[in-house]
């Protein structure tokens, strides 16, 4: 399904936040006019981010070289972890620290630009930067950052892929295979900086289950609050459309009081002229009787006279 126009979305998802809805309203309501009942229902259903997601997909939608740069930054952090490359780790993560901190920086340049942005001084740039930091590790995050319409910040406390692969301990020149749950080898087989990787391995793969668990709960009650957001849209759409409705039957009640208020001065003016002739006439009437009594008693008074005569 080809989705909302690229173009409005790019326009949504770079627009403030506190913005969001009406332009997205406008533009659903548009095309209801124009007679596309369905693109008007895609357009309705997009969601309005937070304004640390919406910094985010400022940045991939104003600059997506950048993003593109991260996204290569990721691959290559994953490949020396499957490797256990130590020195190139310790590089790329020095070089993932300054990446992050430009790419927020450009945020920071980007929302000095965008019309209605909060003041820098309110920006949630640690959320930017920590979202940016979960798509160097997750691929899924990585994926929605890179497609500018990220509704909500992410975290990620660990480091690596996630799920991250298992690690392998090299010892005389030979791979073994961790067990479930890696137990201290004596000391001699294992060097010192093994062993702590194996315990930092161990805390992490804790930390990583109570993240998870935290993150289910939070999905969980995201999903229950995003519910409550898309019915009340939905019932915000419906009373705009009851409300436009209304206006509508009203503009056309007013036209045809208007023109009732027309015809009602035409019949007035008429009546009036009507009037005026009938007091015309009757005055016209009234002379007339009056001259025709006095021919009869002009008459009258002749044939008298004539017969006093005979």
């Amino acid at each position: 399904m080809p989705g909302p126009p690229r173009e409005l979305v790019h326009r949504l998802y770079t627009t403030p936040p506190d913005r969001f809805v009406a332009i997205r309203d406008e533009a659903a309501a548009e095309a209801r006019r124009a007679g596309d009942p369905k693109a008007a229902r895609e357009i309705a259903r997009l969601r309005r981010p937070t304004v640390a997601a919406w910094l985010v997909n400022l940045l991939a939608i104003r600059s997506p070289d950048l993003v593109a740069d991260l996204a290569q930054l990721a691959e290559a952090l994953r490949a020396a972890q499957r490797e256990l490359r130590g020195p190139r780790l310790r590089e790329l993560s020095a070089q993932r620290r300054a990446v992050v901190g430009a790419l927020v920086a450009e945020v920071r340049k980007l929302a000095a630009g965008a019309e209605g942005a909060p003041p820098a001084g309110k920006l949630p740039l640690a959320e930017v930067e920590a979202t940016l930091n979960a798509a160097l590790a997750d691929t899924d995050v990585a994926e929605q950052v890179r497609s500018g319409r990220l509704l909500r910040a992410a975290t990620y406390a660990g480091f690596g892929e996630v799920p991250r692969p298992q690690l392998r301990l090299v010892t005389g020149g030979e791979e073994e295979e961790p067990e479930p749950a890696p137990r201290p080898e004596p000391a001699g087989k294992k060097s010192g900086g093994d062993r702590a990787a194996l315990h930092a391995e161990q805390a992490e793969r804790a930390a990583r289950a109570e993240r998870a668990r935290r993150r289910r709960a939070l999905e969980k009650e995201l999903a229950k609050a995003r519910t409550g957001q898309e019915r009340a849209e939905a019932e915000l759409a419906g009373a705009t459309t009851a409300e436009r409705d209304g206006v509508a039957a009203l503009d056309a009640i007013e036209a045809e009081l208007a023109e009732l208020e027309r015809r009602r001065a035409v019949a007035e003016q008429d009546l009036s002229r009507a009037r005026l002739a009938r007091r015309g006439a009757e005055r016209t009437v009234t002379a007339a009787r009056r001259h025709a009594g006095e021919v009869e008693a002009a008459v009258e008074a002749l044939d008298a006279e004539e017969g006093d005569a005979g």
